[in-house]
């Protein structure tokens, strides 16, 4: 009887991660970020994300050039994190890194005005409601 071992594999490219087909990533999440699991800023999912075109000098890493990358535009953080393959606590920390070195700038999304609730058209509604009738 003859057993195949799964054989160990990187992905093709420098910016791929390492994956073992057996293990999964190779470099951990948490090694990434050195460790850290909070970021010097805050970040929620839906913060807006842009490079200012500086280099960072001392942030040096795959990751940080993906990031960079990604964020020629403003992006959300979500979207980043889903780009290279993070949790997003990780990508927080990464984005806040290149903030604090002035690589990228970060715009939080404006908040819903905490003000009374508009009045409703009651027309508008009635017309609405008389076109869905007519539909069913």
């Amino acid at each position: 009887m003859t057993v195949v071992l799964p054989r160990r594999q990187r992905s093709p490219g420098p910016d791929a991660p390492w994956v073992d087909d057996v293990a999964g990533r190779l470099v951990r999440p948490y090694t990434v970020s050195r460790g850290r699991t909070r970021p010097t800023a805050h970040f929620d999912l839906m913060t807006m994300v842009r490079a200012t075109g500086r280099r960072p000098a001392g942030l040096q890493g795959p990751e940080y050039d993906r990031v960079l990358g990604l964020c020629g535009r403003p992006v959300p953080v979500a979207e980043v994190a889903a780009h290279v393959r993070l949790p997003a606590v990780v990508t927080k920390v990464l984005l806040a890194d290149l903030v604090d070195c002035g690589a990228l700038t970060a715009r939080t999304p404006s908040a819903v005005s905490a003000g009374p609730a508009p009045r409703t058209d009651r027309a508008l509604l009635e017309a609405v409601l008389h076109g869905l009738r007519q539909r069913l």
